[in-house]
């Protein structure tokens, strides 16, 4: 996000820092509710203990005003990874009507931002569990709480990163807990519904209209996607045969279309850097809506329709934008941070193809944007903490953990890491990185240990100086480059 069951799917292991969450999760029914979460430096009461998802069921139903609650029924299946007699969800910003635990009603309060969910009968851990809840999702935000819904001049769409999708639906809010999702939109006639995945059938009942979509591949509730809108789909065919659609105004659809068709050629050039690309389809969501960034949901990636439209920027950067959200698919998308301390290696890595694209597409020097990235990493790291410990977000902060730190800052590293073992294992890690821990979930530490194998040798040193180092290291290969000074300060 740049600022301006299948059989297959491997089991998640519950990382360390569930362990002492845990703890507290297994408590008795009768004690008072309270908010739990998984231990997140950054979020701590975001996700739950006990239970890992393994699919989403979500349907919402609009009624043409986006200033206006949705009705909507969630449905998760879970397995208990310990015995519970209370299930915690993530979720805020709507009302909940009713909750059912395997078919049969459940009790339910809330915690903070929590639904605490009492089912009828305990459940002993390897048990699976389906929990409904039926209850609305208000698109309307609260007041100095950015993120969910974004109304759009035309309907909705949403923008859940980071700690945002528990104010749509009921959750385990936390990216460690990836599931796969099916979506079932229901919306009056002449509004068009697209949603992450792939379409799964088309139903028209009394002036209605119900879209289905699913995933082939398990998602991080933060890159959740539902548009809705007066919306056309454009379709077209990307390398191998990829499907791809693109949702547009159905006014801008001529306008937009030179910016649309340079997607295939943009995924051809990502797959020669890092390989295949990792998902069913991919597209772009152009919405009327001025958020302030670009989103990167699952292959559907969010973007201000006004990127587009302003002639004053130049081709070359937004179509360098285009490819910071495509290479989030894999990086952040297919391979996702298991906390959100991890954050850099999405953004880290999209700051760097976005930059290497205009290196090699538009005469834009990626020396050169590094060296001054150089330049104001330690102003960056001072602000934010370095890279891969940064600062926590203020409550409500619309840019939350997203500061120059973890993109430019990011990309800063992984050039460091470029002059520090060669290019050519560099492009041999990046590729192997995609690959190990595709559709799955990954850690610094990870990345580390794989930089470390690829290179023949302990690079611990390296990255602890650039990832956790309160000032910027010295540049492998460039001495001469320097720290900005900080700014002056006027007299007084």
């Amino acid at each position: 996000m740049p600022l301006s069951l299948g059989s297959r799917v491997p089991r998640r292991l519950k990382v360390t820092l569930l362990a002492s969450a845990v703890s507290v999760c297994l408590v008795a029914a009768s004690a008072p509710a309270e908010p739990l979460g998984v231990g997140d430096r950054l979020f701590p009461y975001l996700g739950n203990p006990g239970y890992d998802v393994s699919s989403y069921d979500l349907s919402f139903t609009y009624g043409g005003d986006n200033g206006k609650p949705l009705q909507a029924v969630t449905t998760i299946d879970a397995w208990a990874t310990e015995n519970l007699e209370r299930v915690n969800l993530d979720f805020a910003h709507g009302t909940v009507d009713a909750v059912e635990v395997d078919g049969l009603p459940a009790e339910f309060t809330t915690a903070g931002e929590d639904l605490v969910v009492t089912p009828k009968i305990p459940l002993p851990r390897g048990s699976w569990m389906r929990i409904t809840v039926h209850h609305t999702s208000d698109p309307v935000p609260e007041k100095g709480r950015d993120g969910g819904w974004v109304r759009t001049a035309d309907g909705l769409a949403m923008a859940n990163q980071a700690d945002a999708a528990h104010l749509v639906f009921p959750c385990n809010d936390h990216p460690s807990d990836k599931a796969m999702f099916t979506f079932h939109v229901t919306a009056p006639d002449g509004y068009t519904a697209v949603a992450n995945g792939l379409p799964a059938g088309v139903t028209r009942t009394g002036g209605t209209t119900t879209w289905t979509y699913r995933t082939r591949h398990p998602m991080a509730t933060e890159l959740a996607q539902v548009s809705i809108g007066r919306s056309t789909v454009v379709h077209r065919t990307g390398p191998h045969g990829l499907p791809l659609r693109d949702v547009v105004p159905a006014e801008d659809r001529e306008a937009l279309e030179p910016w649309l068709a340079r997607t295939p050629d943009q995924i051809a050039w990502m797959e020669s850097k890092v390989g295949t690309y990792p998902f069913e389809t991919y597209g772009m969501l152009m919405a009327s809506v001025a958020t302030g960034f670009e989103l990167e949901t699952q292959t559907l990636s969010l973007f201000e329709k006004k990127l587009f439209t302003e002639p004053a920027l130049p081709r070359w950067y937004v179509e360098s934008i285009m490819v910071h959200e495509l290479s989030h698919q894999w990086f952040g998308d297919s391979v996702s941070p298991r906390t959100w301390s991890d954050l850099w290696l999405n953004e880290g890595h999209a700051t760097w193809y976005e930059a290497l694209y205009a290196d090699e597409k538009a005469n834009r020097p990626l020396e050169t944007r590094m060296k001054a990235a150089y330049g104001a990493s330690d102003r960056w790291r001072e602000v934010g903490g370095p890279p891969a410990l940064p600062k926590p977000p203020k409550p409500g902060q619309k840019i939350g953990v997203f500061r120059a730190n973890v993109y430019d800052g990011a990309a800063l590293v992984l050039y460091a890491l470029r002059q520090e073992i060669g290019k050519p294992d560099f492009e041999r890690l990046e590729r192997a990185w995609v690959l190990a821990h595709r559709d799955g979930t990954a850690t610094t530490a990870d990345f580390e240990r794989l930089a470390s194998g690829i290179a023949g040798r302990d690079l611990s040193g390296f990255f602890q100086a650039w990832l956790y180092g309160e000032k910027t290291p010295p540049m492998p290969g460039h001495p001469d480059w320097k720290p900005a000074p900080p700014p002056r300060t006027a007299k007084k």
